[in-house]
């Protein structure tokens, strides 16, 4: 007898929560060779803006595929998720690679192939489980104080994103390379309030969709975004003497000096 769909699912889970683990202490101590921790050794590169489009692609398309499979084309809760899912990966697929400047950098392939299956194991995960696997919400969902605070927290980590890739925008004319100190909103208290803001964004996912696979996410973004903002900040301690000292790596007050 072969293994069902479910039994999959949970065994795929685990591993990933296993996966996300290791992950976290190799990042601890290697930042990832791309945008300003590029170096050689890791491989063919390719355009920046392709990789980008490439490896989060997967988490809409696939998302949207397992909704259309599914039977809860009706279901209200089923479409909010949808639709929460999408505001966030089409923004990060098919507008944010074409707004970056500098975005003719170049980046190792082996990093979009890592996050291209990133993407397709984590939208199976997300999509296939809301979808078909869990047990469908209840309209009443949409009320309930985990739905609430979760949405809260999604749309202000989301809006905190969306800021900060704007100032990090600003600091660079088309076609510009090279890096300067950013400034305003969240900056003036961490130098990563992009990456707060996403890890915002997916624990609140978790709380919305109350869910082990939420929660693996959420998980997932805090292991692969925390030791970046913490690699961050050390750049730009080491290549500033002017970097403000009250500035921590990701959460304000707290993490690193």
């Amino acid at each position: 007898m072969g293994m069902t769909e479910a039994a999959f699912f949970v065994a795929l889970l685990w591993a990933w929560a296993g996966v996300a683990l290791l992950s976290f202490v190799a990042l601890v101590f290697i930042a990832a060779p791309y945008g300003r921790h590029a170096r050689s050794g890791f491989g063919p590169l390719i355009s920046s803006t392709v990789g980008w489009v490439v490896m989060e692609a997967p988490a809409p398309l696939l998302f949207l595929l397992f909704f259309l499979l599914g039977d809860r084309h009706d279901n209200p809760v089923a479409l909010v998720f949808l639709f929460v899912w999408l505001v966030h990966y089409v923004n990060r697929a098919f507008i944010f690679p074409f707004r970056r400047r500098g975005g003719q950098a170049r980046m190792p392939l082996s990093i979009a192939s890592s996050a291209f299956l990133f993407n397709v194991v984590n939208a199976y995960l997300q999509g296939r489980y809301l979808n078909t696997l869990a047990a469908p919400y209840e309209t009443s969902w949409l009320a309930d104080p985990r739905f609430v605070l979760g949405a809260t927290l999604f749309v202000a980590g989301f809006l905190m994103n969306l800021r900060a890739d704007a100032v990090l925008r600003k600091l660079r004319r088309p076609g510009e390379t090279g890096y300067r100190i950013p400034r305003g909103g969240m900056y003036r208290f961490v130098s990563c309030p992009n990456y707060l803001g996403e890890i915002i964004e997916w624990i609140g996912w978790a709380l919305m969709t109350w869910s082990l696979p939420g929660l693996v996410f959420a998980a997932w973004t805090a292991a692969n975004l925390g030791p970046r903002a913490v690699a961050h900040h050390r750049f730009y301690r080491a290549r500033f003497s002017d970097y403000p000292r009250e500035r921590k790596a990701l959460i304000p007050y707290l993490l690193c000096r």
